[in-house]
């Protein structure tokens, strides 16, 4: 057994209770801790503990992250969840399970800007960071030893210290060979947790959980296998993986593979291929060419904001409709020189929304997004070649500093409170 302390790094003896060194009781330890290096990093009730780390007074209280127009709880601090309180949960009964909590409505811009200071201390030690929200990611460490002078799991534990020290947020990791298992192994040990799960033990780990656990089966899945009997992963490696395809067809071969925790999914860092979009779906189908014209510009503007924060721009733009009758159209057209602004991406996107909308078809989504992205070294390089955009660049650049400061409602551009006709 190989073990060590999480805070000094110090290889620590397997039958220890605290380190050595620094006496710290956070100690890690695996048969296989030093060959490991596929991750899973997920923040700790990250939005309720970034509103915390801002408002210390808020440290010993339950904290709910929630409410606005939706009226249900975005996150729960672990105060609150101790109460019941649950993500997706309706607010009035999550006031009621804990009546003393302190509700705080989201701030995304910030939460985003967290996210981002994560992931960049992500990229320190792997090229091969895959996030899948704005408070997860995968990371590759193979091969990294040598970089850091450290095996995969000291390098993890030294970067969770260095998260909680300069940005004052926990989190807690999974580590395995697999991203299926590494995404499990963290949320065993949560909050500020680490867990280890290697190959010959992730059979009998898997065995005695709910399929619910498997990547992939949601309600209707899991609501399926129940009917025929299915409810532990167990059950399933049991199974032949000829008689779970005729039963689910190509979920039948992940089912099988999965359920022994087989995944050949790769983590993928960063690539030219990446695109930044926004999509929206209607309360009410829309077959009005201005109807939708209208929601395409905000998409653009919405897109247009995240790009140029990121300083990326892309010289594809794409349009995705989605017809009421679930048939998506996906259509793209290439740019003279990549944009980020919104007036280029919405005036790209225009022609081929009026290409699909014939005033008979309802749609019941709407999305715009760029790809075939370039990263942009300063804001004089956000508007392209062109003398027109040239000038839109500067607006919009003087509209999003004065959103910065005072909110994204604070400012709209003439076309966000008029009819595009006019």
């Amino acid at each position: 057994m190989q073990t060590i302390c999480r805070d000094c790094l110090a290889s620590v003896p397997e039958t220890a209770t605290r380190c050595p060194q620094c006496r710290g009781p956070r100690l890690i330890g695996h048969p296989r801790l030093e060959e490991l290096s596929i991750a899973h990093l997920d923040c700790d009730s990250f939005y309720a503990a970034v509103e915390k780390r801002d408002n210390p007074e808020l440290a010993d209280k339950p904290v709910i992250i929630g409410g606005g127009t939706r009226g249900v709880v975005s996150t729960a601090c672990y105060i609150a969840r101790i109460h019941g309180v649950k993500s997706a949960m309706p607010m009035f009964k999550a006031l009621k399970a804990c009546p003393k909590a302190v509700v705080i409505k989201p701030d995304m811009t910030k939460y985003a800007a967290v996210g981002k200071q994560v992931r960049e201390l992500m990229r320190q030690l792997t090229p091969l960071v895959e996030p899948i929200s704005i408070d997860e990611a995968f990371m590759d460490l193979t091969g990294t030893e040598r970089l850091h002078g450290m095996s995969p799991v000291k390098a993890l534990c030294r970067l969770a210290k260095t998260i909680e020290q300069d940005i004052g947020i926990t989190v807690s990791i999974g580590l395995s060979h697999t991203k299926y298992l590494a995404k499990l192994a963290s949320d065993m040990d949560k909050p500020r947790g680490m867990f280890v799960l290697g190959p010959d033990e992730c059979v009998e780990f898997l065995r005695d959980r709910p399929v619910s656990f498997i990547w992939g089966v949601g309600a209707a899945m899991q609501s399926k296998l129940n009917k025929n009997g299915i409810r532990l992963i167990g059950q399933l490696q049991q199974m032949e993986k000829n008689e779970l395809m005729r039963q689910y067809g190509s979920m039948g071969s992940r089912l099988y593979h999965l359920s022994r925790g087989q995944d050949a999914r790769t983590v993928e860092g960063l690539s030219a291929s990446k695109s930044i979009s926004a999509e929206t779906t209607f309360n009410t189908d829309l077959k009005n060419y201005h109807d939708l014209e209208k929601q395409l510009w905000r998409l653009a503007e919405k897109v247009s904001r995240r790009a140029k924060k990121e300083f990326m721009a892309g010289s594809t733009v794409v349009l995705k409709l989605k017809t009421d009758h679930f048939k998506t159209r996906t259509r793209n057209t290439s740019l003279s020189d990549p944009t980020s602004l919104a007036i280029r991406i919405f005036d790209a996107s225009r022609p081929m929304l009026e290409r699909e909308v014939d005033g008979k078809t309802a749609f019941r989504l709407i999305g715009v997004g760029i790809s075939n992205l370039v990263h942009m070294e300063t804001d004089a390089e956000v508007g392209g070649l062109d003398q027109r955009a040239d000038a839109n660049a500067k607006v919009e650049l003087a509209m999003d500093k004065l959103r910065d400061k005072y909110g994204t409602a604070a400012i709209e551009k003439g076309r966000s409170l008029k009819d595009t006709r006019s």
